[in-house]
């Protein structure tokens, strides 16, 4: 027997909007809707046209997308008070977006309605029915956002479902059990959305969280255990204050875990959150279930052997399955099958006991005990493993460098200055640059006379930088672990440099980020 089919609703460009640090550009939005759409969602709810003249301006640029799976939503409010709601300017700004679906939220918490708003509660009631009404009456497909439902069912029971039962009168097609406060748990949410779909069987259920308690995806899947047929959320769990319930993590549950039928290609979902992200410039945590780059990296050696010889011993799903991949990590604690299986897919037909892998091993261990990382530095294991093996041949070698700062710093000028040598295949360039301070200064220096021999470093940029104390108690004269990450058009990598010197040990990490992009580029 099949499981019924759970719908997909994002937030991200309304809700996850409110998140702290976020701001959307009409085409950022535009984009966003794209990579959502071939994802597969159902409901993108796009913004608030009644709210700000961008969401207005989103709206009529989306007007001429050509979408295949998902439906645009607007958002808004019921009408005001005394207002009807053909003369409401929320109402008029909301049908003028020009969507098929209408999300209107009104309140469900008594508390709200009588010191908030500051309505009676029948007032309220009639609000919430009249508006739907009237946008039904437009023709219009009706989400209704119970807002602060599980708080204002736990303040008085009878009149939250009173405000449910008014939205049916009025036509809704989906009620929307919202946790505004995220302060719920999940016995509550199941408890609570049972009783609702008891008391309105046949009308579709719709779970909306929050993740102030941390609970925003238990409690969006045990309400759909419980009945609920559509999940809101947004995409990578951003929204105000905590977040939002993270669709990223609910949807491979759904139809991974739990056998739901629910559109959306979660063998994109690794790229697609990641698309996501760039274009909210926000960051995913390397641990973050499914789609973190974290989430199928194997540390240990007993874990490393059990995973390649049966995958499942130590993952819970195929990494390929959302899009990611599996990593295995290079440390102290690494065994040697861990090496042979990480440096096979550099040099292949490497055998345990070769001369080649006591040769890599070695140096690993020296390096590791002078400082180096490597686990979190794949490009700079993989030229190691070269260069031990005498299988790389640098394309540059560089001469000389110097730096120098300048205090006090000219006003809106740069404050360090740095010069480069390199060398290659005999000819040497040479090259002075202006930076904010002297590692940015080596870095476009280094670049700049590379780019003379090699034009496809222009399109390389450095997205991290981190820079660790590694001996505490020798103050300034410490040894410093230097991590960048790089990336270019199609993809990303991590190289490390270690010295007493911070510019040295930068310096290192940027030669080996440039060797390995020439190296891909071969």
């Amino acid at each position: 027997m099949s499981k019924r089919k759970i719908e997909i609703f994002d937030s991200t460009l309304r809700d996850g909007a409110q998140g702290e640090g976020i701001s959307f550009s009409v085409s950022d939005k535009l984009n966003i809707v794209k990579a959502l759409d071939s994802f597969g969602v159902d409901y993108i709810e796009a913004g608030n046209p009644g709210s700000n003249p961008k969401d207005m301006e989103f709206f009529e640029k989306a007007s001429n997308l050509k979408l295949n799976n998902a439906k645009l939503c607007a958002f808004g409010s019921t009408a005001r008070n005394g207002i009807h709601p053909k003369e409401d300017k929320n109402v008029k700004a909301l049908l003028s977006a020009g969507t098929d679906t209408i999300v209107i939220f009104g309140k469900s918490w008594d508390l709200h309605v009588e010191k908030v708003l500051n309505i009676s509660l029948e007032d309220n009631l009639k609000i919430v029915e009249d508006t739907i009404s009237y946008l039904k009456s437009e023709g219009k497909y009706v989400i209704f956002d119970a807002e602060h439902f599980f708080d204002g069912y736990k303040s008085d029971t009878g009149y939250s479902m009173k405000v449910l039962e008014y939205a049916i009168k009025g036509g809704a097609d989906v009620l929307a059990l919202c946790d505004t406060n995220g302060g719920c748990l999940p016995n509550d949410v199941e408890s609570i959305t049972k009783e609702v779909i008891k008391r309105f069987p046949g009308i579709k259920i719709s779970i909306h969280c929050h993740n102030d308690t941390g609970c925003a995806v238990a409690n969006s899947i045990i309400a759909v255990g419980a009945g609920a047929s559509q999940v809101q959320g947004t995409f990578i769990g951003v929204g105000e204050r905590c977040g939002n319930a993270d669709l990223s993590v609910i949807i491979p549950n759904l139809k991974l875990k739990m056998g739901y039928d629910c559109n959306g290609d979660i063998s994109q979902l690794y790229a697609t959150s990641r698309r996501i992200a760039d274009i909210s410039n926000t960051q995913i945590d390397n641990n973050r279930p499914y789609i973190g780059k974290s989430a199928f990296a194997h540390k240990g050696g007993m874990h490393i052997d059990g995973v390649l010889k049966i995958n499942s011993s130590f993952e819970h799903v195929n990494p390929e399955s959302v899009g990611n991949k599996r990593k295995l990590l290079m440390s102290e604690v690494a065994g040697r099958s861990t090496l042979i299986a990480k440096a096979s897919s550099i040099v292949p037909n490497l055998s345990k006991d070769s001369k080649e892998v006591a040769l890599i091993l070695e140096k690993l261990k020296e390096m590791e005990h002078y400082g180096y990382h490597f686990e979190a530095a794949d490009a700079s294991f993989e030229l190691l493993v070269k260069r031990t093996m005498g299988l790389y041949k640098p394309h540059f070698n560089l001469v000389l460098y110097k730096t120098m700062g300048e205090f006090p710093v000219p006003v809106g000028g740069m404050p360090a200055s740095a010069t480069i040598k390199v060398e290659v295949d005999g000819k040497e360039e040479i090259t002075a640059v202006m930076g904010n301070g002297p590692v940015n200064a080596l870095d476009l220096a280094l670049r700049k006379s590379l780019t003379v021999f090699y034009p496809a470093i222009k399109d390389i940029r450095l997205t991290d930088y981190k820079v660790r104390v590694l001996e505490e108690n020798s103050t300034t004269a410490a040894k410093v672990r230097v991590l960048i990450e790089t990336a270019d058009d199609k993809r990303s990598w991590s190289t490390i440099g270690v010295s007493n010197d911070i510019i040295e040990a930068s310096l290192i990490a940027l030669v080996d980020s440039i060797e390995y992009k020439l190296a891909m580029n071969e």
